[in-house]
């Protein structure tokens, strides 16, 4: 069964969200962008089509079918994914993570502490996110300095919580640079 209404409401609630988390942590402008391509029909129907409420609708699309359309639309259009974040490496031939720049991995931070609340609900605490980060996959996909950064936020986050993890990502300028 479609579910449009709810799958609109749960995206809304989601990107409301890390638009107030953007402007925590000093990147208020671009968090008025983040997922508008949810809303465009590539994204929307499946998203509806594949609704469940508890987790990603691509999840579910990628079970039926091996792969999400959507996700693949939505990962090549959202600089705060890491998967856009691949490039063709001159030396070995194959296309590998580069390093994210860092004020798209304050989205992207802003954005899975989002997708945490929204998922788990009144169930949430500080440490599912970093929870989800660990039991993933991620950190092997990603560039390694880049899984560090948002290791290490995600950790702040679990063990001091919000207010002193937001303030702390706010003081770093988005022109910085990380790792080695």
């Amino acid at each position: 069964m479609i579910h449009p209404i709810r799958h609109f409401l749960t995206i809304t609630k989601h990107r409301h969200l890390v638009i107030r988390h953007c402007f925590r942590v000093g990147i208020g402008w671009q968090g008025l962008f983040h997922d508008l391509s949810k809303y465009g029909f590539t994204e929307f129907i499946p998203g509806a089509r594949f609704y469940q409420g508890s987790r990603s609708p691509n999840e579910r699309e990628r079970e039926l079918y091996g792969y999400s359309e959507a996700w693949m639309h939505h990962k090549g259009r959202n600089r705060h994914h890491f998967e856009y974040w691949t490039d063709l490496n001159p030396e070995t031939k194959r296309y590998e993570p580069v390093p994210m720049p860092m004020r798209y991995v304050k989205e992207m931070f802003c954005d899975r502490v989002a997708a945490s609340k929204i998922y788990q609900g009144k169930q949430y605490i500080d440490s599912h996110p970093l929870q989800y980060f660990l039991n993933g996959n991620a950190r092997s996909r990603m560039h390694p300095d880049t899984a560090d950064l948002l290791e290490g936020w995600l950790r702040m986050l679990a063990e001091q919580g919000e207010k002193e993890t937001f303030a702390q990502i706010r003081k770093i300028k988005n022109s910085a640079t990380y790792g080695k």
